[in-house]
């Protein structure tokens, strides 16, 4: 099947590439694109819907007189494809006069690859009723782990999605990909009379197949996660009021990397583009091998390349390899992310990191997989020494500011540290800094590299990509955590 979808648009997309370059382009990029995404909803123990999509086009960018124009059209006609470059064309000479760029970075490795993401156990290899049954049976297993507390709320997002890719470019890149990704979200809710309410999401993804839901033991992660939290719910005390030892899971360090080095980093936003739609940065374009933001442990990687994982890819949407980009280096902000129109204004190659959601999206810059680069303690030696302290393993709610400086993060499975060992549960501790504040205060970390997925969000036309997040437990030095109030 994958080889019969190249075959049938390979010619389209030479004729695109060759149509546009004799009507005087001095670069030419097509990308036929196609996602097949299923979804399961449930509620309860109940099915809400399934649903089943298709997304299939073709993405056509063009440089003409310096100034780049995407179009896209999701008829695979040569009809509809002429009248695409025709109309981006004209777009560029009405534009000619107050948006000429400066065109695209010259790379002399783009890829003529092909690679796919292996899914040993396919997606039609289980029936829908199997899976939905399979689904069904995580309410009884919440419902059962539940002790003192009501699930008053319990909802599941599941999804399967194929997405097969071919890029040529009119500079020699030619990438045929197809990656299978599966999801797994879910939301609860446990309700007590006289403690009030507490939430949680608990997410799982990655590229793969139906081999995934095994390996991740979601009944048995989901069954320990809500004793967890209906234990921080019952027995939740305050945080303490003076400054101390600080120790952070990895779910809050991958999702503060994400949002305090990942976005701040992209180049485009660097650049100013992303002003109006998702913030802008603490960066500047002077800062980079420059600029310490942190100690020796502040070491943040954004790599696309790590096999099974959400974000994965192994060349670019314009034909560049990938390769792991180091955002922070022992501290010292030291490359950003970058696609070829960003690449070409900051006057260096492209990093590969230009991705589209689908076929109407155009390629900017995007995180893949972002995180801390670990340690090499075990989570037993990260706190053997503290006498008193918080150990923050997962969040429940965040906030960061436009330029990526001032965040706060509520912890939601949380403990007190007493002489080196997990004690009493705390509820609602507030993590509060800047960026700067937390990358400088990381005395420790372990060896324990975890990854969480997610799907993030940015660009005009919005555009969500799946991306995974992580890092190791972090030890802080001392400071003060603030408290939400129930």
């Amino acid at each position: 099947m994958f080889i019969g979808v190249w075959s049938l648009y390979i010619d389209l997309l030479s004729y695109a590439i060759d149509y546009a370059s004799s009507c005087g382009v001095s670069y030419a990029e097509a990308r036929y694109h196609l996602r097949n995404i299923t979804g399961i909803v449930i509620r309860g123990s109940k099915v809400i819907g399934v649903s089943f999509r298709k997304e299939e086009g073709i993405g056509i960018r063009v440089l003409y007189k310096g100034v780049l124009t995407f179009t896209s059209t999701n008829e695979l006609s040569r009809e509809r494809v002429r009248e695409a470059i025709d109309f981006s064309i004209a777009s560029a000479k009405a534009l000619e006069n107050i948006a000429r760029g400066r065109g695209l970075s010259t790379e002399v490795n783009l890829g003529k690859a092909s690679y796919e993401a292996l899914a040993s156990k396919p997606f039609d290899s289980k029936p829908m009723d199997v899976k939905i049954a399979e689904l069904k049976d995580l309410w009884t297993t919440a419902n059962n782990a539940v002790k003192e507390s009501k699930l008053s709320s319990f909802a599941i997002i599941y999804n399967e999605s194929e997405e097969v890719k071919e890029i040529l470019t009119s500079d020699g890149a030619w990438i045929r990909s197809k990656i299978p990704r599966i999801s797994i979200a879910i939301n609860f809710v446990l309700l007590h009379p006289q403690k009030g309410t507490i939430q949680r999401i608990l997410d799982f993804g990655s590229s793969g197949g139906l081999e995934l839901i095994n390996e991740w033991k979601v009944s048995e992660e989901l069954e320990n996660e809500v004793r967890a939290i209906e234990n921080v719910l019952l027995r939740g005390v305050p945080p303490p009021k003076e400054p101390i030892d600080i120790v952070v899971g990895s779910e809050v360090v991958g999702l503060l990397v994400h949002e305090s080095a990942g976005h701040p980093m992209e180049a485009d936003r660097i650049w100013g583009r992303e002003a109006a739609q998702a913030g802008e940065s603490y960066v500047k374009p002077e800062m980079v091998k420059h600029e310490r933001i942190g100690n020796e442990h502040a070491t943040v990687i954004d790599d696309p390349t790590i096999p099974r994982s959400n974000g994965f890819y192994l060349y670019d949407d314009e034909g560049v390899p990938a390769r792991p980009r180091y955002i922070y280096l022992n501290g010292i902000i030291n490359e950003l992310l970058h696609n070829r129109w960003t690449a070409k204004i900051f006057g260096i190659s492209s990093n590969g990191a230009a991705r589209a959601m689908n076929y109407a999206s155009e390629p900017i810059p995007r995180m893949s997989n972002t995180y801390l680069a670990p340690g090499d303690m075990s989570f037993e030696e990260l706190i053997e020494d503290i006498n008193y302290g918080i150990y923050i393993k997962s969040y429940m709610e965040w906030n960061i500011d436009d330029i990526r400086w001032g965040q706060r993060y509520v912890g939601l499975e949380a403990y007190t540290i007493r002489k080196g060992e997990l004690a009493e549960p705390v509820r609602n501790p507030v993590l509060e800094l800047t960026t700067r504040a937390f990358y400088s205060s990381i005395v420790a970390k372990s060896k324990n590299l975890k990854f969480y997925p997610g799907t993030c969000g940015k660009g005009e036309p919005h555009q969500g990509v799946p991306v995974w997040f992580g890092g190791p437990e972090v030890r802080l030095s001392k400071m003060r955590l603030g408290v939400i109030r129930v």
